[in-house]
């Protein structure tokens, strides 16, 4: 394991992100080896280098102590937007489960990302956590097929896997559930992938399905995408040259089709699908707390 120097690893505070309602970011780890085609955290934008090779940051418990007591503000703290935080070092190097013991100690929330499944290892701090603060598991799935995700998401866990995972974490008590993004045009925009991940995911306990029906791309990571297409799906990459030319939000032609397909299946099997109930879902629990801490002490 490579590292790397950092002066602060949390970032500042937001107030209301409509992103799962996170307060903080938190990236340990620099760079994925998991070697998605559709990867948007390779753009040059990001400044992340040699993408491909993961780093962890030097003095990172350390720094992330630090950065937790130094906060005025409680929250729930965000991982895995970059860099998946159960990549395969974090077996041996632990360091998310050092950060989520500081989350714990110092009163904070947490909300993950990954499509790995380490985080099997963290159930009981991930109940811990949840015992004072709000906990949001998010697993990303893109495809029902296992042999499909072995092709665009070749070095991680296969989705069958996955969908295990949440439900060994919904039965934990985990508010756990899918992040369906990308939906790749021409390749798994399909009624019958959006409705094999719901079923699947409903069955097997998740809360929620937050979906993207389709793909962004700018800069290197388009030609890296473009470049994968050519390789594993001959004639695509023509499509989205016709379709697209260089747009940054490349929207599947089906969008419509599969967002009603989509919808009807969630409200069936009592699934939150809109960001704003999702929130609710996970957080709703401690506002009613702290409104009742607040009566206690009048």
């Amino acid at each position: 394991m490579e590292y790397i120097e950092a002066k602060t690893i949390l970032s500042g505070y937001k107030e209301n992100n409509s992103w799962f309602g996170y307060h903080y970011n938190m990236n340990i780890y620099k760079g994925c080896c998991h070697g998605c085609i559709y990867c948007d955290s390779r753009s040059d934008c990001y400044g992340v280098e040699d993408f491909d090779r993961v780093r962890a940051k030097d003095r990172a418990i350390e720094i992330i102590e630090r950065d937790l007591r130094s906060k005025r503000k409680k929250g729930v703290v965000g991982t895995g937007a970059m860099s998946d935080p159960y990549n395969p070092f974090e077996k041996e190097a632990r360091l998310t489960r050092e950060a989520l013991k500081r989350i714990d100690q110092n009163g904070f929330g947490i909300g993950i990302t990954t499509k790995s499944t380490l985080i099997e290892r963290d159930i009981d701090l991930l109940v811990q956590i949840a015992k004072h603060s709000p906990v949001i598991v998010k697993i990303t799935v893109t495809t029902s097929d296992d042999s499909l995700c072995k092709v665009i998401e070749p070095n991680v866990a296969v989705t069958s896997e996955r969908i295990r995972v949440i439900k060994e974490l919904s039965k934990a008590g985990i508010f756990t559930g899918v992040l369906m993004m990308p939906i790749l045009p021409y390749i798994n925009d399909t009624i019958e992938n959006i409705r094999g991940v719901t079923t699947a995911a409903a069955l097997h306990g998740a809360r929620f399905i937050y979906p993207a029906f389709g793909v962004t791309l700018r800069q290197n990571q388009r030609e890296w995408y473009y470049k994968q297409l050519e390789q594993k799906f001959p004639g695509v990459k023509e499509k989205y040259l016709e379709k697209y030319a260089n747009a940054y939000e490349c929207t599947s032609p089906n969008a419509g089709t599969l967002w009603k397909e989509f919808r009807d299946l969630c409200e069936k099997n009592k699934i939150r699908y809109k960001m704003d109930d999702i929130i609710e879902g996970y957080t709703s629990r401690y506002k009613v707390e702290q409104l009742s801490l607040f009566d206690i002490n009048k």
